[in-house]
């Protein structure tokens, strides 16, 4: 069990960190079989600060997002970023404001 108290649950031998998320993909499929939507992607990266080097050194690495799932809704044309939550980090609060400043995409909680 995580510190969220979320299990870690596998299905198509994908694992998922929680039950929730495993449900969400597996709704996701069905959508994505009726031909709904298109281009599922799961964990897509997304950086929001790149490397950063001075003199050719590597001083900080890279901050991404990694998106839950990343797809295109057929009926909207426009391509949707999910991300299960049961906890909203302080962490995540700052990465999902990066991504609508950097990207101009807003995170779609489920």
């Amino acid at each position: 069990m995580s510190k969220y108290g979320n299990r870690k649950t596998t299905i198509d031998g994908i694992t998922f960190d929680s039950q929730r998320e495993a449900n969400r993909y597996c709704e996701l499929k069905l959508l994505e079989r009726a031909g709904e939507i298109t281009e599922l992607e799961l964990q897509k990266e997304f950086v929001l600060i790149p490397n950063q080097y001075i003199d050719g050194k590597l001083v900080e690495r890279k901050c991404s997002y990694k998106a839950d799932f990343y797809y295109l809704d057929i009926r909207s044309g426009k391509y949707v970023c999910e991300d299960v939550k049961g906890m909203r980090t302080k962490e995540y609060i700052i990465k999902r404001k990066l991504m609508l400043y950097m990207w101009q995409i807003r995170i779609k909680e489920i």
